[in-house]
Order: structure tokens, then sequence, then C-alpha cells
């Protein structure tokens, strides 16, 4: 039986503008869309009228789909569709599960291709003036699932590396998990001094940061009341923010 093509594509990180031409290209000749949560909605007036929208959005312990069903969902509408996108923020293959989703298509048989897109982790910190690598202070950024140090074993995450690495730390998905975040960073060495930011709706107009050391992030971030879709930025780095915040 002839089967569609799934586009699984990145969206960007928030800012419409920031969304691929190619991306925008499958959009416009989909005959359905599934997009989840931190899609910016206004992506999808790219859509033709009859284009078939479905929501599959995930936030912290609330999944409209499971993956599983994710997967399935996707099989299925390739064999109604010609062209069918698979709309995840940021890039599909950083924290975005698009790996999965592309391995259940490719055991399908179900043709796909994969469109990247601008991965949160670099894009929100440069819109709060934080570079992620500077030829003077750091060389090396190392990107952290936050939500798995939330729900795997500790002996599934090197803290000791993580602390020890001369590296900027971008945790996605860790709000909910600063307080032990910070506390297994300094235990395994990383000065309380380090400088960290939180940055929330990053790269949209809500977007908020809030800056402090590992020492006074957690009472800092609880003042401010800052609740998810946030990252976390862990380095020198954080210090250019002051000069380099051009975003404000």
């Amino acid at each position: 039986m002839s089967t569609g093509t799934i586009y699984i594509t990145g969206a960007g990180p928030g800012d419409e503008k920031l969304i691929t031409l190619r991306a925008v290209e499958v959009l416009k000749m989909a005959d359905a869309v599934v997009y989840d949560y931190l899609v910016n909605d206004s992506l999808l007036a790219y859509c033709r009228p009859d284009c078939e929208r479905i929501y599959a959005g995930k936030k912290a312990n609330h999944h409209t789909l499971p993956q599983d069903e994710i997967n399935a969902l996707l099989i299925e509408l390739a064999q109604k569709h010609t062209h069918v996108v698979r709309l995840k923020g940021g890039d599909p293959f950083v924290f975005g599960r698009g790996g999965e989703e592309a391995m259940a298509l490719k055991q399908a048989g179900i043709r796909f291709e994969i469109i990247p897109g601008v991965t949160s982790g670099i894009a929100v910190p440069a819109y709060a003036g934080i570079p992620v690598t500077h030829r003077d202070s750091c060389s090396m950024v190392t990107f952290v699932s936050g939500h798995k140090a939330v729900n795997k074993p500790d002996d599934e995450i090197n803290w000791q590396a993580l602390a020890t690495l001369e590296s900027t730390l971008v945790f996605y998905m860790g709000v909910s998990n600063l307080g032990k975040i910070t506390s297994k960073l300094i235990e395994n060495g990383k000065s309380p001094d380090t400088a960290i930011a939180l940055i929330q709706w990053g790269t949209t107009p809500n977007q908020l940061a809030v800056c402090g050391n590992l020492s006074n992030i957690v009472e800092k971030v609880k003042e401010a009341q800052l609740k998810p879709p946030a990252l976390i930025v862990i380095g020198d780095v954080v210090n250019m923010r002051e000069e380099l915040n051009w975003f404000k």
C-alpha cells in the first residue's frame, strides 16, 4: 500500500521568525500537522485551510497523547495523506523524541524526512545575552536533560563529570528539579559562586530571566515565581548578560 511522507520538523524555540525556510515549505503543502505544546500557534497560519490540525502537546506530568499513541497516529496519517508534518518545538533530535518517532516510522516502512530546527539550548541564551561559548571563557557546551535528573537514578547522571567539566551547562526541562541540580553540582565540586541563569519563555515577548549563583538561585527563582517552560544555563558566560542583553 502506498503511503505518504512524514516530515519530522523543528519549529524553533518560540519566536515565529526563527523557523527555517524548509519548515515553512512543508507546512504550506501539509495535508495534516501534528504539533506540540511549545510550538508557536502562529506557525499554523502557513497551513492550508483544509489541513488537518492535531494537538499532541506534552507538559510535565501531563501528556495529551502518550508517545506510543503519537507514533501510531503518525503511521495512520501517512496511510491517509501525502504530506504530514510532525511539528516539534526547537529541534526534533535534541530532547524532542524525534529519533523515537523516526524509528517507529522506519519500522513501519513509512517515508520520512528530518527538518532540523533552531534548538532552545542555543537560541534562548542568545536572546538573553548569553553566548554559550566564548573564546576567552568557555570552548565547550553540554546539553543535559533536567527531566531525566528528576526521574532516573543518580547513577545515570555523572554529576562529578558535569561539575568538573570546563563547559557551559545547559539543562532542558529542569525547573522543577532546580534544587537537586544545584546541590548535586556543589556536592561534586562546582563552586557555589558559579553563575547561573533561568530563562522562561525565551525568544518570545514573555521572556523572563532570573540570574544568580548556584547557592542562591533557588530562592531567587521562587521569589520571581518563575515556572516552566524555562532553560537553565550554568557557567561564567552567564556574567556576559549584563553587557550583551540586547533583547530586553
